[in-house]
């Protein structure tokens, strides 16, 4: 388990993930916003910080939140250690200072800023009533002439 979880932390972005959940827990709005990816990207990280049992999760109507998972010893040490390590280096300082500012926004109106990317939106629209083709009335088969 040890190298699963080096494995899951040896990734910038994933590093970044983790240590904004330090201490909190954080919706996919809110790490969205830190890491300006795409969230098929950030779904991807953090599916992988979870597999390893980095983090935790839990889902809240529509809203997904995560957490630092609670690994036993000595997986747990290994993770504080590379998030604090990473929280001296410029790129976690300042995602310490910006997920202050984050964290000041209310979680529905950062929601309704990121939805344009796909965070929390709600669950597509059925499709509308209209004309169905029948079955086999797209185009015809060619014949070829004898």
């Amino acid at each position: 388990m040890p190298a699963e979880i080096l494995k899951a932390l040896a990734d910038e972005t994933r590093l970044r993930l983790a240590l904004a959940c330090r201490g909190r827990e954080l919706c996919v709005c809110q790490l969205l916003a830190l890491v300006r990816l795409a969230p098929s990207t950030v779904s991807q990280h953090l599916k992988v910080l979870a597999h390893a049992g980095v983090l935790a999760s839990r889902k809240e109507g529509r809203w997904m939140h995560y957490r630092l998972g609670e690994p036993p010893e000595p997986e747990a040490a290994i993770v504080r250690a590379a998030l604090d390590a990473f929280a001296r280096t410029p790129t976690g300082r300042e995602d310490v200072r910006v997920l202050r500012d984050i964290l000041r926004l209310d979680l529905e109106a950062l929601c309704l800023i990121l939805r344009e990317g796909g965070c929390c939106s709600p669950a597509p629209e059925p499709p509308r009533p209209g004309r169905r083709r029948k079955a086999g009335s797209g185009r015809s088969k060619r014949v070829k002439p004898e």
